[in-house]
């Protein structure tokens, strides 16, 4: 059995497979403009962030019911539980649903259904069956898209209030650059009015002050990526010192050519300068890998030792927003630290 871990960067639409897409696809009568499930693996081979995102929406047209939302949960607990995932706070992106008609009850209702919550969403893990599917606890988190308009974020936040008592936290994803932080200064300020906790893409592709503009204009409480952050020394002491986890997603950064090979991953000297990492898989049926394929990836390619891959797994769960069950999070961490290296 793999280290036990969380996964805190993860797009479940990311999580589509080839062959759940045709099945999908057959079920709601959609055609995909490719042969077979062969034919589309083949395609998910792109350049740069925004083929990526051309491909990731156009797959998208599958998912139009509950139980194809259900189907998609439960499929990506199966494999992440398989890697080791303990727990999973899953984004999920519902503009690019509603703009296709699908409406926000569709969306949550089925995730809900596929991540085990049978029983009342304020019900606790154990009586909603929180760990039913998998083994695996979850936490839903609406993100926005950065490259629509402030407005249709507002839309979306209002769109999904019927649906709050089983979402846990709001974040900003999709194309970042040119789309800085402070475009969403007024939504992310209503959902923290909400007590929606806060977490954003930055440093990926953008600049450094995309992650700086995050913290303190967006008032997040976790950076999604954040590897650029490097480039600023000042930036890496705030950080280091204010314990702001950072989620990265190594298999995802050489997709994209955010970094050219993983052995040139600044994982290693980000550890080093004392940053709260964490290893994700981000969108892992299109970058290769999930939760416990990053961590191999880095152990062999970056040479991380045991006690670092601890360090990471431990990380993990401190970052995690478990701050309401503080006794599963503890149970998580004694894990973490049982756990024997092969």
């Amino acid at each position: 059995m793999p280290v036990p871990k969380a996964e805190l960067h993860l797009h479940i639409e990311g999580t589509l497979e080839p062959e759940l897409a045709f099945e999908l696809a057959a079920r709601n009568g959609v055609e995909l403009p490719y042969a077979d499930a062969e034919q589309l693996r083949e395609a998910y081979r792109f350049e740069d962030l925004q083929s990526f995102l051309n491909l990731y929406y156009e797959l998208m047209a599958v998912l139009r019911t509950e139980q194809d939302f259900a189907d998609l949960a439960d499929a990506y607990l199966a494999r992440a539980a398989a890697q080791g995932v303990r727990h999973a706070e899953i984004f999920f992106d519902p503009q690019a649903h509603l703009a296709r008609g699908v409406s926000m009850g569709t969306v949550v209702e089925g995730l809900w259904r596929g991540l085990g919550r049978w029983g009342s969403p304020r019900a606790s893990e154990a009586e909603s069956g929180g760990e039913a599917n998998h083994g695996v606890s979850t936490r839903l988190i609406l993100c926005f898209l950065r490259d629509e308009s402030a407005e249709s974020a507002l839309e979306t936040l209002e769109a999904a209030r019927p649906y709050l008592d089983r979402i846990t936290g709001v974040g900003l994803d999709s194309a970042e650059v040119g789309h800085p932080p402070v475009k969403f200064r007024e939504v992310f300020e209503a959902a923290a009015a909400l007590g929606l906790r806060r977490v954003a893409h930055a440093g990926e592709e953008g600049p450094p002050e995309y992650i700086t503009e995050a913290l303190d204009v967006l008032g997040v409480e976790r950076v999604d990526h954040g590897l650029r952050c490097m480039e600023d020394p000042a930036l890496v002491e705030r950080l280091v010192r204010d314990r702001v986890p950072l989620t990265l997603c190594p298999l995802s950064n050489v997709r994209l050519r955010t970094v050219d090979v993983l052995a040139e991953h600044p994982l290693p000297a980000m550890l080093d300068a004392g940053l709260r990492c964490t290893v994700n898989s981000d969108d892992p049926a299109y970058f290769g890998g999930y939760a416990g394929d990053n961590f191999d990836a880095v152990r062999s390619e970056l040479g991380l030792g045991d006690e670092r891959l601890r360090e990471l797994a431990r990380n993990s769960f401190l970052a995690s927003f478990l701050e309401d069950d503080e006794e599963r999070r503890a149970r998580y961490l004694a894990e973490v630290e049982a756990y024997e290296f092969g």
